[in-house]
């Protein structure tokens, strides 16, 4: 028999797993501890032997999320953790070394970014650049570089980094490439086919999609050998060299850090994943059609799209996420239209933090979850005081488009 598909993967997965009771989902384990009858077996488990010892460091349930994420991402492994957030801190703070030097896309989440400038107080330097163009990439290194940070679309101007030519760079000068795929998700693309070493999941985005679970993920592809990468801790240098990164990030983000995904957490996330490849063919669909409408609407003054020839990295999105174009779209509207005004008059749209739900959300991005970041960041992320952040959702197309035709008609405005 071939190989099944994406979704029949997904969907049979704890099934195949034969567990003890012939349950199709994998059950909730919510035990802390872990007993074992023999002393030695214990102690095996505390040495490196497979098995499981304290909550904190994964459970069954954990296990087999991560087992299934590994599955959807083509990796070798990976490990699960209690936000995106977390698993991006977890790596950052796990791989680099005061001296070190990051580089990133200059395109990133708000909350990576403000992670960025937490890292700088602890020495490690960081150069922003201008990732849909690798060259700006390639000028940016330094003798002292470890690492490339970048996100496959970004949150949330859309923009669509040179994944391929920044992997091939990262490969050539023996470079950790960390791609994070929350927007794009391993149904569009997976961070192997852009030579990534790492892939980061927001899990609470479309991965888990239903609004009701924080988690995150980091996926090791393979494709990177961490036995000349000079922070990897000798109890971690055991066996297979390309495994001793994602070893080192799970004992200091889980054990250390304690950032770990909570049993019942990894259960809903799972079970939200059985239908990834089917909501993100509705969000992908339902954004592509709200980015047409608005685009043409005389208020919008741009609207920020893959899917749209208008944008910059259109052509580059086409060819690699298959024609679909995610479910994230940044709309600016004219100077002349009061943003608080037109928000207040959407009634299906929610105004709401989050992306990748099944619900369609918005917020004015400026006042909200950059504002802290001050003009100057916002200016070179892209993002004017009239700009919205729009996470499509799964509800019917022609709702979401007379929800926003009715909110700006009814707004005044001097055009």
């Amino acid at each position: 028999m071939s190989k099944p598909g994406f979704t029949t993967q997904l969907v049979h997965h704890d099934h195949r797993a034969h567990l003890q009771h012939g349950e199709i989902h994998q059950p909730i384990h919510p035990s802390t501890e872990y007993a074992y009858a023999d002393a030695h077996e214990l102690a095996a488990v505390f040495q490196g032997k497979s098995g499981y010892t304290y909550a904190r460091q994964g459970t069954p349930t954990t296990a087999s999320l991560e087992a299934k994420i590994t599955e959807m991402e083509d990796g070798l492994n990976t490990v699960t953790f209690a936000t995106g957030m977390a698993a991006l801190a977890a790596t950052f703070l796990t791989l680099l070394r005061s001296g070190d030097h990051l580089i990133s896309s200059q395109y990133i989440f708000g909350n990576t970014n403000s992670l960025l400038m937490t890292l700088e107080n602890f020495g490690v330097d960081v150069t922003l650049v201008d990732a849909t163009d690798a060259s700006q990439v390639k000028a940016a290194l330094r003798p002292n570089t470890r690492m490339v940070f970048v996100e496959t679309i970004a949150n949330p101007g859309t923009q669509v980094a040179d994944l391929e030519e920044i992997g091939r760079f990262c490969t050539a000068h023996k470079l950790v490439y960390v791609v994070d795929s929350t927007l794009s998700s391993p149904w569009l693309a997976t961070g192997r086919r852009f030579q990534a070493s790492l892939v980061i999941n927001s899990l609470s985005k479309h991965i888990g999609g239903h609004g009701n679970a924080l988690g995150g993920a980091i996926t090791q592809t393979g494709l990177y050998d961490w036995k000349d990468y000079p922070h990897i801790h000798d109890a971690y240098r055991k066996g297979d060299s390309h495994g001793w990164g994602l070893l080192q990030i799970k004992k200091k983000g889980l054990r250390d850090m304690g950032a770990t995904l909570s049993s019942d957490m990894a259960h809903r996330i799972a079970a939200g994943a059985e239908t990834l490849a089917l909501r993100m063919d509705r969000i992908c669909s339902n954004a592509l059609a709200l980015a047409r409408f608005l685009e043409q609407h005389p208020k919008v003054q741009r609207v920020h799209y893959p899917g749209l020839p208008s944008h910059p990295q259109h052509e580059r999105a086409r060819q690699w996420f298959d024609h679909r174009f995610g479910g994230l779209l940044g709309v600016e509207l004219h100077d002349s239209v009061d943003v608080f005004d037109c928000l207040n008059r959407l009634h299906v749209v929610a105004l709401a933090t989050h992306l990748g739900d099944n619900r369609s959300l918005v917020l004015p991005a400026a006042h909200t979850i950059y504002y802290e970041m001050g003009p100057e960041r916002r200016a070179l992320m892209g993002i004017p005081d009239g700009f919205l952040r729009i996470s499509v959702g799964i509800e019917d197309e022609k709702d979401l488009i007379d929800d926003f035709r009715n909110a700006l008609a009814e707004t005044p405005w001097q055009g």
